[in-house]
């Protein structure tokens, strides 16, 4: 006989307190908690050039951007994510030190173990972010960018950059070389 081990499911209260004294990251679905893998030395250089990039852009301006350790709450699903960087355009989010609720632009840099799920059950889970406009997917081992855009009759339309070609990102008026983004790779 085997026995099943019982999950023990946290309140988004538990997880947040948890979270605060963490040595690992753990993103938080529906009461389950699910500890991220480590970045790869090209994942982090290739968030922190998108980073760098869009702070010296939104310099001076009302949208703050931010980078890996900044938690996306989708109250709606219940959920906590630790996107690679969001910006966020909100007055109210300004208020929340440990995670935002409404950014307008998240970034996911994509790695083999993590693409299907950032492309599928996780921009799903993002869709449901009444604030998000654009949804920006960085491959790690091809120079591209895609970037799906929340149209007006709130479908998403895909459109994909290569080396060479310029990422622009409407919602804040940005455009930046997609090669800028590989710097150092």
């Amino acid at each position: 006989m085997v026995a099943i081990q019982e999950v023990v499911k946290l309140s988004p209260e538990e997880y947040l307190t948890q979270e605060e004294t963490n040595s690992v990251k753990c993103e938080y679905i529906n009461g389950e908690v699910y500890e991220m893998a480590d970045a790869s030395s090209d994942h982090v250089t290739i968030a922190g050039n998108m980073f760098f990039v869009l702070k010296n852009h939104l310099r001076g301006g009302d949208c703050r951007v931010y980078i890996a350790d900044m938690k996306v709450r989708i109250d709606s699903l219940n959920i906590f994510y630790y996107p690679d960087v969001i910006v966020t355009c909100s007055q109210e989010d300004r208020a929340l030190n440990y995670y935002k609720r409404s950014p307008q632009i998240i970034v996911e840099v994509l790695s083999d173990s993590t693409e299907s799920f950032d492309r599928g059950d996780k921009f799903a889970d993002y869709r449901q972010i009444e604030s998000l406009k654009e949804y920006v997917l960085i491959s790690q081992t091809k120079k591209r960018v895609d970037l799906f855009t929340k149209q007006d009759n709130n479908s998403w339309q895909l459109t994909s950059f290569d080396e060479g070609e310029n990422l622009v990102l409407n919602s804040i008026n940005f455009t930046c070389a997609v090669s800028s983004l590989y710097e150092d790779i």
